[in-house]
């Protein structure tokens, strides 16, 4: 009888070194999944650092080409203002020439000069703020960008 109860007792200590190994192979297994895991997550998060600082250098750049385009539209009104004041004077001055009737033709020679250099400055305004507008558009899209990198974020945070 003590045969056999050693042996069935042999019979569970060898089912339960096997079991051991088994679950022993399961954790070295789980375990470099773990580790390669770690390494991805590591690694993709990197590359989202990365990508963030690409994307808050393009917004830096982009910053600052729309002060640039802000300043030369603001200049540009200035300039049209300024022509248009210059252009209601020359019409004014052809105004009493030709009442004066004395120097017509250098009046309007000036006013018309004003007014090619009014257009010009006109056409080139509507081009500077095109461009502003652009630009405005462009980080109306990289504020949404990082918007949702922030959302990606906060999501990871909470599947942790």
């Amino acid at each position: 009888q003590l045969k056999e109860e050693n042996a069935t007792l042999r019979s569970k200590i060898s089912k339960l070194q096997i079991l051991s190994e088994t679950q022993a192979d399961k954790m070295r297994k789980l375990e470099k999944k773990l580790e390669e895991n770690k390494i991805k997550e590591e690694k993709e998060t990197q590359d989202l650092e990365a990508m963030v600082q690409h994307v808050e250098q393009n917004l830096q750049l982009m910053t600052k080409r729309a002060v640039k385009a802000e300043n030369s539209a603001a200049k540009l009104r200035q300039e049209n203002t300024l022509l248009q004041v210059q252009l209601r004077n020359y019409k004014a001055e052809n105004e009493a020439l030709q009442l004066g009737q004395a120097g017509l033709a250098a009046a309007k020679q000036n006013a018309e000069l004003a007014l090619q250099h009014l257009l010009r400055v006109t056409t080139s305004s509507r081009a500077s703020i095109r461009q502003l507008l652009s630009g405005a558009e462009s980080l109306q899209l990289v504020t949404d960008l990082l918007k949702s990198i922030d959302r990606i974020s906060e999501v990871s945070e909470d599947g942790q």
